[in-house]
């Protein structure tokens, strides 16, 4: 059984002629291009801990494969807005898993898109833990249901948006949550 202790974030951007080269390039900027990356759902472990990417990148060899919730946009389109963004909501109660969300979007800048997976992230656990709110309400007066709960004690999103390259060259950005290490 595996079940990851660490969790760190990384984003990149890439440009080329060719669509999955700008994703190697994407890739290769957030610093995880020479892993085998296995896209999982959407659970945040009990007892996991968030590190920073440079930590996270030494616990991991080349080749390795390794577990993510992956966000990815691509554009060939000059000036086409895209977007990437991993939402994260946590639980107060510890040892509760929390969740992630993946997000990718045409035509949103990086604060609707970091907003929309943050609250997609925290509806999952809200639902999960039983919380009852409209979710016809925007996101700010539903975050302020949550957090009133005390159910939940954090959300969190990171995010990378672009702009379609000018001369019609691929354009790819990513978002990872990148898990490492094992628990006992």
């Amino acid at each position: 059984m595996y079940v990851p202790k660490y969790l760190f974030f990384t984003k990149g951007i890439g440009v080329h002629k060719e669509k999955i080269a700008s994703l190697e390039i994407a890739l290769r900027d957030a610093g995880i291009a020479q892993l085998n990356i296995m896209e999982v759902s959407s659970i945040f472990p009990p007892h996991c801990r968030i590190i920073d990417a440079k930590e996270g990148l030494s616990m991991l060899s080349p080749g390795e494969v390794t577990p993510c919730v992956l966000a990815k946009a691509h554009s060939n389109e000059p000036g086409r807005r895209i977007v990437a963004s991993i939402g994260l909501a946590l639980p107060q109660e510890d040892g509760k898993y929390g969740f992630l969300s993946a997000h990718h979007a045409y035509g949103e800048t990086e604060e609707e898109g970091g907003e929309y997976a943050e609250d997609l992230a925290a509806t999952m656990l809200a639902n999960t833990l039983g919380l009852d709110f409209d979710v016809d309400k925007d996101y700010d007066e539903r975050k302020e249901v949550f957090r009133m709960s005390g159910k939940i004690v954090e959300t969190w999103h990171t995010t990378l948006g672009a702009l379609g390259h000018d001369n019609g060259k691929w354009l790819s950005v990513v978002v990872a949550a990148v898990f490492a290490g094992s628990q006992k």
